[in-house]
């Protein structure tokens, strides 16, 4: 074999290696239909673990894999002691998958994360999710033409395949839906007049927005919701609180009071959602990694807001509701205050996602207005059992 040709798998080491592990997929994917690079700098703080909470109580390796002096693929393999504890069982996980359409490369990096967790105690490995399922989760089966969306991963149309010649199970599906703000998805999303916060029935029950003096404070209230509402649903991790001090670092300089609907009951929290502005609006014509001009392009957008779509990542109705009809229409309350504030925002587009494929009910509320999921994705178990 020439040593051009020789498939290698090596760990990430030190600032260059992760560089090339960061910059792999603009670099292997440009040019095909549907494709937007991240920025660079996102994506270092996603990993890097002195900028990313996951790692006060999981780690991770990184690898590469290598055709000579060329990298044509990569994964990371972790272990989160939260998401066993959750599970209930050894499970570790795989994600940033990338790689050229080449099942030998695919096959070795997933055999490199799987001995890698192997050693490390794991009888499962899931995924992909990067680095936990709070962020970028399941592999893109359908929608790979459809708008980018802020931490929603993308992958090209020949890795679900490979996935499923390496012997990968499906566990399960995701969807997305992309929903269109003004009068027609109103129209479409109108809940009875007896139904309206502060009236009638609902006399007691009142919202609000962010409180940009008090952040911190609402942050709390948002992940205590948020922990407390999917504390059962399958796949959801739940969020600690430097996770959540994190999220506000990094999301402040983008949020507006608008993006946060909190819906309370006799002053007691019980329904919440958290939007956020999409930063491909801003960044999609920069190729991840701006010039000195391409970042002043950049800040001058995001100082004016010229983000023109937006993606709901956390919405939550309090188990104190279970049962309940106020519980049942709960989330739809949620998505008509997120219209209202539509009327006020720039955005055209709000992505729901991701939505658990056999949640009917969430399904049901959401196909009122958009009949038809944008995406798909799917999460994999891989056993690693000699």
């Amino acid at each position: 074999m020439n040593e051009t040709d020789r498939l290698t798998i090596i760990p990430v080491s030190g600032f260059r290696q992760m560089t090339t592990f960061i910059q792999l997929p603009r670099r292997l994917y440009a040019g095909l239909p549907g494709y937007v690079p991240p920025l660079d700098l996102t994506q270092r703080d996603l990993l890097t673990p002195r900028k990313n909470s996951f790692f006060r109580k999981g780690r991770a390796q990184y690898f590469l894999a290598m055709r000579g002096n060329r990298a044509v693929g990569r994964i990371s393999a972790q272990i989160d002691p939260v998401s066993m504890e959750h599970y209930g069982e050894p499970v570790g996980f795989f994600g940033a998958l990338d790689a050229i359409d080449d099942l030998d490369v695919v096959s070795a990096l997933l055999d490199a994360a799987g001995t890698w967790l192997r050693q490390h105690g794991m009888k499962l490995m899931r995924g992909p999710q990067t680095l936990d399922s709070n962020g970028e989760f399941g592999m893109m089966l359908e929608g790979h033409h459809a708008m980018p969306m802020v931490a929603m991963p993308w992958h090209p149309q020949w890795l679900p395949g490979m996935m499923d010649a390496c012997g990968a199970i499906k566990v399960r599906d995701l969807v997305a839906y992309q929903m269109r703000t003004g009068p027609d998805a109103e129209e479409a999303h109108l809940v009875p007049a007896s139904l309206r916060l502060g009236e009638g029935r609902l006399g007691n029950v009142t919202t609000r927005g962010l409180r940009m003096d008090r952040i911190d404070e609402d942050g709390e209230i948002l992940r205590t919701l948020y922990n407390d509402a999917w504390r059962n649903n399958w796949g959801s991790i739940p969020l600690a609180r430097e996770d959540m001090q994190s999220m506000i670092v990094e999301m402040k300089p983008i949020l507006r009071p608008e993006h946060f609907v909190l819906i309370e009951q006799a002053g007691k929290p019980v329904c919440v959602a958290l939007v956020v502005p999409n930063v491909f609006d801003i960044s999609a014509d920069l190729n991840g990694d701006p010039s000195p001009l391409g970042w002043l392009k950049l800040g001058k957008r995001l100082l004016r807001h010229e983000f023109h779509s937006a993606r709901v990542i956390l919405l939550g109705v309090s188990s104190a509701l279970d049962g309940t009809a106020l519980g049942a229409i709960m989330p739809a309350l949620a998505i008509t205050e997120l219209m209202k504030r539509g009327r006020s925002l720039p955005y055209r587009t709000i992505e729901l996602g991701w939505v658990l494929e056999n949640n009917q009910p969430m399904r049901r509320l959401i196909e009122r207005i958009t009949p038809e999921p944008c995406k798909r994705y799917r999460v994999y178990d891989l056993s690693l059992d000699d």
